[in-house]
């Protein structure tokens, strides 16, 4: 790797009739030949000045100099991990990645030299943002990945992000629907969409994964749903991680109202898609999104579940905490939902719901008392009808 870092030349260059433009010259080295290149970077109208037209230059620099040099700065840095290492990586995981860099890191830190960041501005800066504390992780995460690919190619010996502290607590817990309110949504929706609500909630399948099964993908021998692939904005991919592609099981009645809906498919073929958009005459799947607006939370309305957020995810979430309530083996529970880690499948499972911690509590509560203390129910009669609830 050569040492000499360039950083072109950057001419105003006069044009008739319109307005004069910004252009960047550079070379570009390949088995041993120069070849010259120029690139337009924007018009003087756009970028009055020159130091307008040097702050639009700088990403591109970076990008002429990716393989010139070690990284010096977190933009240069950014510029190699997005050539050489995120490629590999999920669409999703790609298109998140390239949000939360642009969004958050290059505007703050692009400029900072690699040794000149440090943990606690990391943290403080991470406070002042105004976003959920899951956000703020994610962009920690992303942060941390760029410092520990630095560290793979020798670049550093220390990740300042892998110190910096921040709190994935949620501001709200999310939404879970009771398998009576499931029942109840499931009641309201036409063939189509309950067919798709129920594999969605009794397989805890990602919407990424359902949207892009096709009929060939249902076993109906093995009564299983082969996940082969994911779809995300109608870009297929591999699936979130190596585990996520473990056929799940199709509960008799769910295998029923798949076939059901293909009867009534007019793409029922074993290439066509289990849910195709119409619209586009099979070619794609329909919008999860779409369907979620225009169907399911009507259908949640009419049903008279009010007040919970329900998106498709939350259908996964669900059955997690189902399994968790009806006391399942929390390794039963990650082989079903496909966890990499059982951390992630734990961390659901250790919050128990509501009642099963009140009846919890009396149990113990019950034994801990004498016989004389353990029926005050008289007492509490005020206080119910007082509030309405338990204090």
């Amino acid at each position: 790797m050569s040492n000499r870092f360039q950083r072109g030349s950057l001419l105003k260059e006069l044009r008739q009739g319109t307005s004069d433009v910004w252009v960047l010259r550079y070379y570009e080295e390949k088995d041993g030949k120069r070849k010259y290149r120029r690139q337009i970077i924007g018009t003087v109208a756009e970028l009055p000045s020159k130091r307008d037209a040097e702050k639009a230059v700088a990403a591109l620099r970076v990008n002429i100099n990716s393989e010139v040099r070690v990284p010096q700065t977190v933009l240069e840095l950014l510029a190699h991990y997005r050539e050489h290492e995120l490629t590999r990586k999920a669409y999703a995981s790609q298109e998140n990645h390239l949000i939360l860099t642009k969004r958050y890191i290059e505007p703050r830190w692009g400029s900072h030299k690699l040794s000149s960041v440090r943990t606690v501005e990391v943290e403080s800066w991470l406070d002042g943002l105004k976003l959920a504390p899951a956000s703020k992780t994610k962009i920690k995460s992303t942060f941390s990945v760029l410092y520990s690919h630095a560290i793979r190619h020798q670049w550093l010996t220390f990740n300042p992000i892998s110190k910096v502290r921040t709190s994935s607590k949620r501001l709200r817990e999310k939404d879970v629907l009771s398998p009576q309110e499931f029942r109840d949504l499931v009641a309201q929706l036409s063939i189509r969409d309950r067919a798709m609500v129920m594999l969605a909630g009794s397989t805890g399948l990602r919407r990424s994964e359902m949207i892009a099964l096709t009929w060939a993908d249902v076993n109906k021998t093995t009564m299983e749903v082969n996940v082969l692939r994911s779809c995300v904005r109608n870009r297929f991919g591999e699936t979130k991680t190596e585990c996520s592609r473990r056929p799940v099981p199709l509960h008799p009645v769910v295998l029923v109202a798949l076939l059901e809906w293909r009867e009534k498919s007019p793409y029922k073929e074993p290439s066509d898609f289990l849910f195709p958009s119409v619209r586009l005459n099979g070619t794609k799947p329909l919008s999860p999104d779409s369907l979620l607006k225009r169907s399911i939370r009507p259908a949640l309305e009419r049903a008279g579940i009010v007040g919970k957020q329900i998106g498709w995810h939350n259908f996964r979430h669900s059955l997690a905490t189902n399994l968790r309530a009806m006391g399942v083996d929390v390794k039963v529970a990650q082989e079903l939902l496909r966890h990499a880690n059982s951390r992630t499948t734990l961390d659901i499972y250790t919050r128990a719901v509501s009642q099963q911690k009140r009846d919890a509590n009396a149990q113990v509560v019950q034994m801990m008392l004498p016989e004389s203390q353990k029926k005050p129910q008289h007492l509490l009669a005020p206080i119910v009808s007082e509030t309405g609830t338990e204090g």
